[in-house]
């Protein structure tokens, strides 16, 4: 047998130990090279990813093909939603045979209940249960709900995510929550099973109708004036016909309802300027909030998350300015942390140019002058690794002050599976795992919830308190 040369063993040697970017040979490049794509073949790649997206979907619903909410173990209630003993509990529900009793799925086992039950079960502890305790979540009467958009302008941030995962949050915690999606990739809408055919069942028809509204009032001016009116359109004219609850659907959570988007939702973004230019004097900015108003949504709800779409357009536009909380996620790097600079930056600018231009026409008649503004504003970081970026992210504490979140949500193994199956974490049932891995693995997003609240709480209590000052004040 011939033996390799010596000089033969150490090119195979250098070879070997080169980069893979060198020694690639053309023709073979070019036979794994395919046809060139046209227009038509993004058509085929998007069907694929359709077909896979469905598939992927299905997995988590039931044999109606909707998704379903998994059941809650006594231990889970008792630990986690209702601040009680387990054998306290257990003597309350057989003390109350009319309460719901939940369901054993193994003779001898644990019984099991659905959230409408904890619900209910919730309510029975707040009415009987002792009044040391919180057994209700905090909420001011006689005050409107608030609404928060999560929202940054750089992707991959878990920004939708975090919207979804407060969302579940407060609904877990007794809240009544909406979740607005404005955001046309739809993340959030298939998060929580949404179904959407086109853009008249997402936000778009409550921006139509607001402009439709202004329109009317616009061609009545100038009819008074003698002048001809300006035409509604036939999409105008029936979203004239139609109110949030036309476009708001319910969801597999029981007090989660949601305004879905989808691609056609993109739309809004080409529509709105067009709108803009007929009518200068539109407030576009304030269209989300004056519908939501107008239609009763902001009493029907606790709280309303707005997941807003990765760019400052003008679907981002009406999403922050609606906002009574703004969140900001970001990773602990050097890049996010500039996005994120660079995403306040844009606020300013786009925000303070709006004002001046409000403004001057308001100081020109006479009339006061309009500014924003948010009851808070905080950022979060997101997939926190605190081996690798702990130096960093407590540099960026020390540049944001309070405006960043003393809380980091950490990366789990948790938030990869629920990735995998379209759903939260939330939604992951602990015998996937062990309560011992389940409890560890939800600790960063009860964390995230708990620093959310806090600062829920304090914006409603300082309204509060505010409200009952100027009712002393008026007396």
């Amino acid at each position: 047998m011939a033996k390799d040369s010596p000089k033969t063993r150490e090119r195979s040697t250098v070879s070997a130990d080169l980069p893979p970017y060198f020694n690639i040979d053309p023709d073979a490049a070019l036979a794994d090279l395919d046809a060139p794509t046209s227009t038509t073949g993004f058509a085929a790649i998007a069907e694929a990813c359709g077909r896979g997206r469905a598939d992927l979907a299905s997995r988590g619903m039931n044999e109606a093909g909707q998704k379903q909410l998994r059941l809650f173990s006594t231990w889970e209630i008792t630990r986690y939603l209702i601040p009680v003993a387990q054998a306290h509990f257990r003597r309350v529900l057989k003390q109350n045979p009319s309460l719901p009793q939940g369901q054993v799925e193994v003779e001898g086992g644990a019984k099991w209940f659905t959230l409408d039950e904890v619900l209910i079960l919730r309510a029975f502890f707040g009415a009987q249960g002792s009044k040391a305790k919180d057994y209700t979540p905090y909420r001011p009467k006689d005050l409107p709900a608030k609404m928060v958009a999560v929202a940054n302008f750089k992707g991959g941030v878990g920004k939708t995510s975090t919207a979804a995962h407060l969302a579940m949050s407060a609904a877990l915690d007794g809240y009544k929550v909406l979740v607005i999606d404005l955001d046309s990739q739809g993340s959030m809408t298939s998060i929580f099973g949404g179904q959407v055919d086109d853009e008249w069942q997402t936000a778009f028809p409550l921006l139509a109708r607001h402009y439709g509204d202004h329109l009317r009032l616009e061609n009545q001016r100038r009819l008074d004036r003698g002048d001809p009116p300006q035409p509604l359109d036939e999409g105008l004219t029936a979203a004239m016909e139609m109110t949030a609850q036309d476009v708001i659907q319910s969801t597999h959570w029981p007090n989660i309802d949601l305004i879905g988007a989808q691609l056609n939702l993109y739309w809004a973004e080409f529509q709105i300027p067009v709108w803009r230019m007929a009518a200068r004097s539109w407030k576009l900015w304030d269209a989300l909030t004056d519908r939501l108003e107008a239609d009763g949504v902001l009493n029907d709800y606790d709280v309303i998350f707005i997941d807003t779409p990765p760019a400052l357009g003008y679907l981002t536009i009406n999403g922050l300015s609606a906002a009574d909380i703004l969140l900001v996620p970001m990773g602990a790097s050097f890049l996010e942390f500039d996005s994120t600079g660079r995403f306040f930056d844009m606020l300013h600018s786009t925000f303070a140019s709006i004002e001046d231009g409000e403004n001057l026409a308001a100081r020109a008649l006479g009339r006061p002058e309009m500014g924003f503004e948010w009851d808070a504003v905080r950022t979060v970081i997101t997939r926190y690794d605190g081996a690798q970026q702990g130096e960093l992210a407590g540099l960026m504490q020390a540049y944001l002050g309070p405006t960043l979140s003393p809380h980091k949500q950490d990366y789990t193994a948790l938030i990869g599976q629920a990735g995998e199956q379209v759903s939260g974490i939330y939604e992951a049932d602990y015998r996937d795992f062990n309560r011992e891995t389940y409890a560890r693995g939800r600790e960063t997003f009860d964390a995230t919830y708990a620093a959310f609240k806090r600062l829920l709480l304090g914006v409603w209590r300082r309204e509060e308190l505010e409200a009952t000052q100027e009712a002393r004040a008026a007396q």
